[in-house]
This record gives structure tokens, sequence and C-alpha cells, in this order.
């Protein structure tokens, strides 16, 4: 049985409940511990780590990020306010009926930027192989031949996850396994602070006791309507024949049949492309209203073209969102006959798919955005009938 000191690194195993080089009790003790080589690190409630760490009167407080007021959301709650029940992408005002002593903090997206900056400058110095998911997590793979520091995976990781507390000064959560969908999964178990691993000995096993929405690529939508088919559990997909699976979702049931066994193809890619660009706002009073909603669509074009033109990108695909009173999220495409990089396209073309939508329902939140992106060379081609 292979061990790990979480916070020396040492990998002696003498079967005590300590650690024989420091004394410390967190151990991580696995047959696989010393084979696996991908990771996945997730910050812990990372905005509002930050915010406590540079604000030390809040450490043992509830503390809320997000904007404040009737139509704000939730963007991240620490630890300590999610024992009373808010979570992010919940309305503010519902979180703060839960927990109304809570601390409420207006987001800086810059810092966290900054925050976020310093912890891959750790992560490089352990592997150029490094795929940033979001400010707050990211892939990792420690394989031989890749990483740059020639220790076991674990023993890196361990040490990434140290450096990251002691010099950027917040916690993270620590995964690894044999690829990436078990690593996110393992890092997911034991938060805050935790440093899971799943083996290829117990991987189906696992998986198995999951919920399907709980796979990677499943989300709230395909999960209803497995549900209506009466599949519920992981469980229940490992028993399907992957020709059932295949017959019953296509190429996704192919990839399905792998993943609830333990098998996910994917590598970990740095510098992904982005694969849409797009903006949004939450009204401050629902709006019924076509013309007014089409103002509040207009500046978010606008946008959106300026986010593409600092990426020198365009798109293919425009698409509309709206969010009902209800909460009910509405998506619509429209895929153009050339890319664009364009406001005034981007607008056009959101304002048909707005009109189609438009019936007197009450919407509290409108976005726009372009998918299939391409290099803004490849879009809007000279119009011989545009002056």
């Amino acid at each position: 049985m292979a061990s790990l000191c979480r916070d020396c690194g040492t990998t002696d195993d003498p079967g005590t409940e300590a650690c024989p080089a420091c004394g410390s009790t967190r151990l991580i003790r696995h047959p696989e511990l010393l084979d696996l080589s991908i990771a996945h690190i997730d910050c812990d409630s990372f905005y509002a780590s930050v915010e406590k760490r540079d604000n030390p009167s809040l450490i043992d407080r509830p503390v809320i990020v997000g904007h404040p007021g009737g139509r704000g959301v939730v963007t991240t709650a620490c630890y300590i306010a999610r024992q009373y029940g808010p979570r992010s992408a919940m309305p503010m005002f519902k979180a703060l009926e839960l927990c109304p002593h809570a601390v409420v903090i207006s987001p800086d997206i810059a810092k966290y930027k900054r925050v976020s900056a310093a912890i891959r400058s750790l992560f490089a110095q352990a592997t150029p192989l490094l795929e940033p998911v979001s400010l707050d997590e990211a892939y990792l793979d420690l394989s031989p031949g890749v990483r740059l520091v020639e220790r076991p995976p674990a023993v890196l990781l361990a040490r990434l996850v140290t450096a990251i507390e002691s010099r950027v000064g917040i916690t993270v959560s620590a995964g690894l396994s044999y690829n990436k969908f078990l690593a996110k999964l393992a890092s997911d178990r034991d938060k805050p602070r935790g440093f899971s691993v799943i083996g290829r000995a117990e991987a189906t096993r696992t998986i198995g006791l999951l919920p399907v929405r709980a796979l990677w690529g499943i989300g709230d939508a395909t999960a209803r309507r497995m549900a209506e088919q009466g599949i519920t559990s992981v469980a229940q997909l490992q028993a399907l024949p992957e020709a059932e699976m295949s017959a019953r979702w296509g190429k996704f049931g192919r990839q399905l049949a792998g993943l609830v066994h333990g098998v996910d193809l994917r590598r970990v890619t740095p510098d992904r492309p982005a694969k849409s660009v797009s903006t949004e706002t939450t009204f401050v009073r629902d709006i019924r209203d076509s013309a007014a909603l089409t103002r509040e669509l207009e500046p978010l074009a606008a946008g959106v073209a300026r986010r593409l033109a600092r990426e020198d990108a365009a798109g293919r695909t425009v698409v509309l969102k709206l969010k009902t009173a209800d909460f009910r999220v509405i998506t619509r495409h429209h895929r153009l006959a050339d890319p664009t990089g364009r406001a005034e396209v981007i607008l056009r073309a959101g304002k048909v798919l707005l009109d189609r939508l438009t019936d007197g329902r009450a919407f509290r939140l409108i976005g726009i955005g372009l998918t299939d992106l391409c290099p803004a060379a490849e879009a809007d081609p000279p119009d011989l009938f545009r002056q």
C-alpha cells in the first residue's frame, strides 16, 4: 500500500497513523497512489477565500460574494455560509433570507485574476501541460516525460497544494487519477482542503454510486430526459450494452458507454481556444416590451464585437439567451451565411430571434453571443451592395 504525507511529501509507509518524518496525521494511502498522473485542482470557494485572506476579520463569518440588490445573484458562498443554504447562482435575496447575517461583498474580478495567475505560475513549475478550466480550477498532466520535476505525481501534487496555501494564502482541493473525468470527480469528494485518489481498480464501482447528473457531458436537460426513461443512476447506465446506448443517444451514447466504466480519452490540453464569446445583463425590473428588450441588447452586441476584436476572432452562430421571471432559461441560435465580428450583424440576428420570443412574457435577463469561432480574417466578406 503506497502512502503519502500531505504536509511534507514523505512516501514511506510505516503502517502508523502519523508521518514518521513530520508527525502529521494527514496521510493518503492507496494501492495506485504512485502510478496515477492526471490531477485536478479546484480552489475552495475561490472568491470568498480571497476576500477572507485580504480581510482576516471575515475568517469566521459567513461571506457571500455577489452583486447586492434585488436582482443580484450569488457568485460564491464560503463554506460557513453554505451551512445555512446559500449556493452559487442563487438569487441574492433568497441567499440572504437563508443567511441574513452574511457579509455580502461585490466581486473584484481584477483581483481574482491576479490571484489565479499566481496559482498558475506555481502549476507551470511542475508541468507545461496545464489546462485552466476557469480562474479557480485546472487540470495538470504530471506524467513521466511531461512533468518538469522527477518526483512521483502524488508528491508533486501535495507540494503544489502546500505551496498555494503558503504563498498565495488560500486553500484548494486536489484529485488524482488516470484521466480528467475521474480527477475532477476526486477533487470534489472531500472539499474543502481535500486530497482524494481514484484508481483503476475502483473506478467502475465508484462511478456506479453516482447520479447520472454527475457524469461529464450530462446537463440538467439530458438528466431530465434520462429520468423520463427511468434512468437516474450511473449503475443503470452501466447495465446497458454499448449498442443500446448508441441507439438511444447516438455518438454521445458511445462516449457515455466508456465514461460510465471510467474511460475518458480527453487529453490535458493547454490554452484551449475559446468556443464562444458572450455577455448578458440582469434587469433591475422584469421587462416585457420588445422595444425595451432590443435597447438592452444593443450594448451587449457591441460588447461582444469588442471582445472579438481584442481576440482577433469572429463567429458564425449567434446565440440569444433569455431568462424568464420564474428563472427558466431560453436559448435560440441563428447560423449566419458568413462569420462576423460586427456588432450590427450580431444585433440584427439577435433581434430576429428576440422577435420570435417576445409574446408578453416577463424576462429578467438577456444575453447574446457568438459560437463556432474562427479567425477574424475569415469574417465579413465584402458586400458588393453595401456602400
